[in-house]
């Protein structure tokens, strides 16, 4: 049974939340604060944060960056009233996996719980990536260069893991903005091509090459 611990300081939907969760299979754990947030994400338990912006002693968005700073690889989804374009690119690019806006509806919440749970589910033959020198730990959420690690934000980390999954194959911007940005972009942003000149810097320019009018292609 999946772990889930639901950080809000909301305590009606704090328990709506729980008891949808548990209706559904799952095991949830309520905690309100930042500090139990990060004990939580931190201590291994869980496999899965539900994860509200405005805490009582902090802020979500700095839960979520302490997570991955120390290396935990725990599925995040941020719970918020915060809905604008910026506030989710912020939230995502610190971690998070998801992000959805309050209201909510649950079923909604669920799904994205699920889908996420699979996601997460590395199988052990899977849990590093590779292409030539360049390998992607999708546990602990690492890129290394040969012996140098890297540091990558949330969503550059997953432009990467795109690519590395799929050598060789021509990659339109629109399928990079489904897999990577899902539908919160605009298919006519840029957004993809500034993420690749972000990768190629980051991880060598022979990573990625441009296909003129088709898109990219790893390698």
């Amino acid at each position: 049974m999946s772990q889930i611990v639901i950080v809000e300081d909301s305590e009606r939907i704090a328990a709506f939340v729980a008891k949808g969760l548990r209706a559904a299979g799952y095991q949830p754990t309520v905690v309100g604060t930042a500090a139990e947030a990060v004990e939580a994400g931190l201590g291994g338990a869980f496999d899965l944060m539900i994860l509200d912006l405005g805490l009582p002693d902090g802020d979500g968005m700095e839960v979520a960056r302490t997570l991955r700073r120390h290396g935990s690889s725990i599925a995040i989804i941020m719970l918020t009233a915060r809905d604008s374009v910026t506030d989710t690119v912020a939230g995502l690019e610190g971690g998070a996996d998801d992000y959805m806006a309050k209201p909510f509806r649950f079923e909604e919440l669920l799904a994205r719980v699920r889908l996420r749970l699979r996601s997460s589910a590395v199988s052990e033959s899977d849990a590093v990536i590779r292409w030539g020198d360049i390998a992607l730990d999708m546990r602990s959420r690492r890129a290394r260069v040969g012996d140098r690690e890297v540091e990558l934000s949330a969503r550059e980390f997953a432009l990467a893991e795109v690519f590395l999954r799929h050598p060789g194959q021509v990659l339109s911007r629109e399928q990079l903005l489904s897999r990577v940005w899902g539908y919160d972009f605009d298919p006519g942003s840029n957004v993809v091509d500034v993420y690749v000149r972000y990768l190629r810097r980051k991880l060598g320019t022979e990573l990625i090459t441009t296909v003129r009018g088709m898109g990219y292609r790893c390698g």
